[in-house]
């Protein structure tokens, strides 16, 4: 097992080097650089200058160089665009967007694994019903699916506010439990949009696992030895279909992330993802690459953790 996790902490280094590395070139390779997007006003001698201190002028490679010296002083470099260095603005924007992904992923898996456990208990119109509800969800592209949401919710009927974390000076002059309240209720919207997306997919794959597993023999010889139902779906098959969501676990993330950055830029979530777009559009380079690095450590541990817990449920792989 020690073997197993040290191997996996190696590959996770290289693939978060290797995004980095794709990064670095791909958002370089794109026309213009950080003074060139600026929205303050520079001159021409000005930007030349700033390139020539910040060493965009320099040949690629000597730049690459540069910044692998910077990344290994634990330095993510500068966003001009930002006015901060990028270690800053990150620190600023992943604990929102921690706290948005952990409390979707986990309403999305659990409400996804339990819709999919009673579809495949309970065959006939519920499963025909809601196997075509969560197709639709399933179908529904996330910057699309979260228009809607905000359309009907925040605009037609005005339940929810439409965006940002808090509502703006009001909030600092709250008492502590309002002001709680009001940072919760400015969660339910996105929460509830990208649960609402993922569930989909996780649903559908529980439900294939358990029917995988529902026909077998152990299933046939526990019920012929009196179990109840409920004790065979839940303590002998639920635990063997759980394995597969392990895995799927690892699989989901790169996608939630992705979605993310849609769901953070319709609600204006100050977090990781609409740090990025801004990046992207701003040709903001150290901040590109520091968002880049941090969705694959995101990513890669996530992936550590699906095979930590598929090891802890499985025996077979603990070697």
């Amino acid at each position: 097992m020690r073997r197993r996790l040290a191997a996996r902490l190696g590959q996770s280094i290289v693939v978060t080097f290797i995004v980095a590395t794709i990064s670095f070139f791909a958002i370089r390779a794109a026309p213009g650089d950080p003074f060139s997007y600026s929205a303050k006003p520079l001159s021409q001698s000005l930007r030349e200058q700033l390139r020539r201190e910040s060493g965009y002028d320099r040949p690629m490679a000597e730049q690459y160089l540069r910044y692998l010296r910077k990344i290994a002083r634990g330095d993510l470099g500068y966003s001009f665009n930002k006015g901060e260095y990028v270690t800053t603005a990150l620190a600023q924007a992943l604990p929102r967007t921690l706290l948005l992904a952990g409390i979707a992923l986990v309403l999305s898996f659990v409400i996804g694994i339990a819709l999919g456990v009673t579809q495949a208990t309970r065959a006939g119109w519920f499963d025909r019903m809601t196997s075509t509800v969560i197709l639709i969800f399933y179908s529904v592209p996330d910057f699309w699916g979260a228009m809607i949401m905000l359309t009907i919710f925040a605009s037609w009927w005005r339940l929810f506010p439409p965006g940002d974390i808090v509502t703006p000076v009001m909030h600092d002059y709250m008492p502590a439990w309002k002001a709680f309240a009001d940072r919760v209720w400015h969660l339910i919207l996105p929460v509830a949009s990208l649960t609402l997306l993922s569930l989909a997919g996780i649903a559908r794959y529980q439900r294939a696992a358990m029917l995988d597993v529902l026909p077998s023999d152990f299933i046939r010889t526990a019920r012929a030895k009196g179990v109840s139902e409920r004790g065979l779906v839940w303590r002998h098959a639920f635990r063997n279909a759980l394995t597969p969501m392990v895995t799927i676990l690892g699989l989901t993330l790169p996608a939630f992330l992705g979605g993310l950055v849609f769901i953070e830029r319709v609600f204006t979530w100050p977090g990781i993802g609409s740090l990025a777009a801004e990046a992207i559009e701003g040709r903001d380079y150290d901040l590109v690459t520091g968002t880049v690095i941090v969705g694959a450590i995101l990513v890669v541990f996530g992936n550590l953790l699906a095979d930590l817990l598929h090891a802890a449920i499985d025996p077979r792989v603990r070697e």
